[in-house]
């Protein structure tokens, strides 16, 4: 106990200290992040202005472009604040707060993509029953869900790293404060933290996933049976956005968390972090502005009824 220190602040890595990649890098992440906001709240507000957009299916999108929203924010402003700075300092109370957001947002976004995966099911097997089951009530209910297990998840892992013992150093080895750098400064045994990562988030994660695989078997299946290529490529249009979505988001997801720590190698988890948590909320709404049909078709009425209203 008399080597253990307690930590008020912590010193982040950040994405480089070779001034001539600094400015690059910044005007990089500023651009990146404002792409980010505008393509997701113009999702959001487009969704909550269209009438044809009224649906399951958007309202769960733009529940992902609001979740994509503050994933960024957590991270992004952070990362361009510490550009420039020689020390990078981090109080334990902020970083806390930026774990829990990360991982609680991340969870949340997963379950999401479950849950959407899911109402497609439902729209592409059960069309005669999809009014009925994807009600108005089951849809905030499965939101709501969602949300909650993943403050639930996040409220574990960020109490139980910040219960720790910190003596090693406080220096971060990451450009912001998750959750594996963080247990290796501890002078404790973090073998129980490790087995709250693989049991509450890797429950979480490959739980979503299995969701999404078995109700894209089902919608496979469904759409095999159909005769008609135009209705196949109808509504092999409509998953083919949020298959996108899922790809992107659990590839690295996978690779980062779901392996042992003898396979960590720390520029190879830099690459998938920056695409995980900068790169990955701009390209969401990218994916569904430039493939979905109705969102175009939304957008270019909003401009036209702007257009008349002036």
């Amino acid at each position: 106990m008399k080597n253990e220190t307690l930590v008020k602040e912590f010193v982040l890595s950040g994405l480089t200290s070779n001034p001539d990649l600094q400015l690059p890098l910044f005007l990089l992440c500023l651009l990146v992040y404002m792409v980010t906001l505008l393509g997701n709240l113009m999702i959001v507000v487009l969704i909550r202005m269209s009438p044809g957009l009224q649906t399951p299916m958007y309202f769960f999108l733009m529940n992902l472009s609001f979740i994509d929203i503050l994933y960024s924010t957590s991270i992004t402003p952070n990362i361009m604040a510490n550009m420039f700075s020689d020390i990078r300092t981090i109080s334990s109370i902020a970083c806390a707060l930026q774990m829990f957001l990360f991982i609680g947002l991340a969870s949340t976004e997963g379950m999401i993509l479950a849950v959407m995966a899911y109402d497609r099911y439902v729209a592409i097997c059960k069309p005669l029953y999809y009014i009925v089951i994807m009600n108005k009530m089951m849809c905030n209910q499965l939101v709501s869900s969602v949300y909650i297990a993943g403050c639930v998840n996040s409220l574990i892992h960020t109490c139980s790293a910040f219960s720790l013992p910190f003596c090693r150093s406080n220096h971060v080895n990451h450009f912001y404060c998750d959750i594996n750098p963080i247990l290796r400064l501890s002078c404790k045994d973090t073998f129980l933290n490790q087995v709250f990562l693989f049991v509450f988030a890797g429950s979480i994660e490959v739980g979503s996933f299995l969701c999404i695989v078995i109700s894209y078997v089902y919608i496979s299946f469904s759409i095999v049976r159909i005769s008609s290529s135009r209705g196949r490529s109808k509504l092999l249009s409509t998953c083919v956005s949020h298959f996108t979505c899922v790809a992107l988001f659990y590839c690295p997801v996978f690779f980062m968390y779901l392996r042992p720590n003898s396979a960590y190698a720390v520029d190879q988890d830099w690459v998938a972090s920056v695409f995980y948590t900068v790169v990955i909320p701009m390209l969401n709404p990218m994916v569904y502005s430039l493939r979905n049909q109705d969102v175009k078709k939304a957008l270019v009425q909003l401009n036209v009824n702007r257009i008349l209203c002036v």
